[in-house]
Parts: structure tokens; sequence; C-alpha cells
């Protein structure tokens, strides 16, 4: 089931199309990465797709059919600039902003309560969100968007500000979300993130889509020919091997275009070398993204 379907969206500004004829499928309980450099098109496409913006061409579906003003109570939204009240405290900014989404006043007290113990914001309750730190807005900024139990949730640069003990935090979080069924629609410039989180990727740039697949799909389709290996010990020269470079543990082999991996791990164990790893070498998102985005290659 298609909890968001976009095709063929296009929006003009001043001439300019920011977005150039988009197409996607977000299916239920998938954490899906929507990806590119700066003003490449994301945020376009993500406001047009919650109705802040209206297309100049195309379609987008979501939770089964147009946008509706319920609907938009089904939908958690993360923007990349915070929509706080900076001097109300923190526990009254939630509870204000959670009362907006029909949620009763005691009901809204009991989750906020749990998400600031959850989030280790509990102890800040009572300060002003203008007295808090960065990380410390960005974490109430999630629970605003988590605070209704939505079906779908839209996070733009999600992990913004966060050091690493939260960050493993909010991904925790996220994956707990994913099996309860929730949808996750995730636009972040942290590539490993991506890699960790997301099942599908589209990647756009200039408005257009480069990419769109899953993401063990594409970091296959763009794999050299190469294996990583990490020996007990010294590799003795091996046949069908056309570069061997060091990595910080084991080596990486470019093979010949008539080898194969299978042919490689056969020889070494019949040469009776122990191996701690063995893998083929696929690339990072890193990588593949300055490819497709810096060197034009698409795929």
């Amino acid at each position: 089931m298609n909890v968001v379907s976009v095709s063929n969206l296009v929006k003009n500004f001043q001439g300019v199309n920011a977005v150039d004829g988009v197409s996607f499928n977000v299916t239920k309980g998938e954490i899906f990465g929507l990806l590119g450099p700066n003003g490449a098109g994301k945020t376009t496409t993500i406001r047009m797709m919650l109705d802040i913006f209206k297309p100049d061409g195309g379609t987008v579906e979501i939770l089964g059919g147009a946008m509706t003003p319920e609907k938009k109570d089904r939908i958690g939204y993360i923007p990349e600039e915070r929509g706080l009240y900076l001097d109300l405290t923190l526990e009254r900014c939630l509870n204000y902003l959670g009362s907006l989404k029909g949620i009763s006043k005691k009901e809204v007290r009991t989750r906020t309560d749990k998400w600031l113990e959850r989030l280790e914001l509990a102890p800040h309750k009572r300060k002003k969100i203008k007295e808090l730190s960065k990380g410390m807005q960005q974490k109430a900024q999630i629970i605003v968007s988590i605070l209704h139990s939505p079906e779908l949730i839209i996070v733009d640069e999600p992990f913004s500000g966060l050091d690493p003990i939260n960050t493993q935090l909010v991904k925790e979080i996220i994956l707990e979300l994913r099996s309860q069924g929730v949808t996750i629609i995730m636009s972040t410039h942290q590539m490993h993130q991506v890699e960790e989180l997301c099942d599908n990727i589209v990647l756009i740039d200039k408005g257009r889509v480069l990419l769109h697949d899953k993401l063990e799909t594409i970091k296959r389709r763009f794999a050299a020919n190469a294996v990583i290996v990490q020996p007990v010990g010294t590799l003795p020269a091996i046949p069908g091997i056309d570069a061997v470079t060091p990595l910080k543990k084991g080596v990486k082999l470019s093979l010949s275009n008539n080898t194969n991996p299978q042919d490689v791990l056969k020889f070494i164990v019949s040469q009776g070398i122990s191996i701690e790893k063995f893998e083929l070498a696929f690339p990072s998102l890193d990588e593949i993204y300055i490819r497709v985005v810096k060197e034009g290659v698409a795929a």
C-alpha cells in the first residue's frame, strides 16, 4: 500500500522549475530517504506533499488521496527550521501544540510527560524554549511531530544539532516507530544515517530524479568488481587481481573481468590462509552521491 504517491510533480518559481517531473512512491511502514544537494528541490517537494505549495503540474496522493484538513492530523512534520514558541516553557509549548491536534488536555499532558522522560528533557520542562540548547530544541521539535501518534512522519534533517548519544536515541525512536507501522520520509545530508535507516531512496538534483530504488539495489548497481579481505597474516599473490589497495583493516582486491569473487575465496582457502572478513566491496552512499551529483554519473 502506498502511503505517498508523487507523480510528475512540477513547481515553477519565476520561470525556473524548482521541481521538474519528480515521481516516487512510499509504502506503508518504510523509512524512505529523500536526498539531494542544497537547492535540489527537496523542501519544495515536501511542501507540495503537505499542501503548503500548490504544484504547477503533476499530482500528490497522501494517505489514500488528496490532502484534507483531517489528514493533516495524521501526519507529523519536522521542518529544518524549528517551529516552536521561544517565549513559552518547554512543557507549555508541547501541551499547546499537542492540543492543536485534537488530543484532550489530560492525554496531552500524559504523552508530553512520557516523551520528555524518553528524550531526557524532563529536568528542563519549565525552561523557556529559547533557553534550551540547539540539541534540546531539536528533541522538542521531534516530540511535537510524534505526540499525536501520526501514521506518516516527514522529517527534514532530523539529527541537526544532536550529539552522538542523542543521535542514537532518535534513531532508536525512528526504528521503533517503523516497527509499529509508521511510515517515515527522511530528508538529510548525512549519508551514513541514510545507509543505516532507509529502505528506499530517491535522489534529486536540479529538480529532477537521478536515482530511485531500494538502497541495496543501488549499491549493487554501482559496485565495482572487487572484494574486501581481512586475512590473518599476509596474502600471497592471487591470480586474477588487477590491483591491491591497503585499507585500515585488510585490503581491497580489484578483480580482472574474467575473475569472480568465488575464485578468489577458493584460492585463499586452498592456500590454508585464515581470514576474518571476506565481502563484496560495495561503494558507500557518500561515494554514489558524489558520482551522481558531482560527476553527472547516473544509473
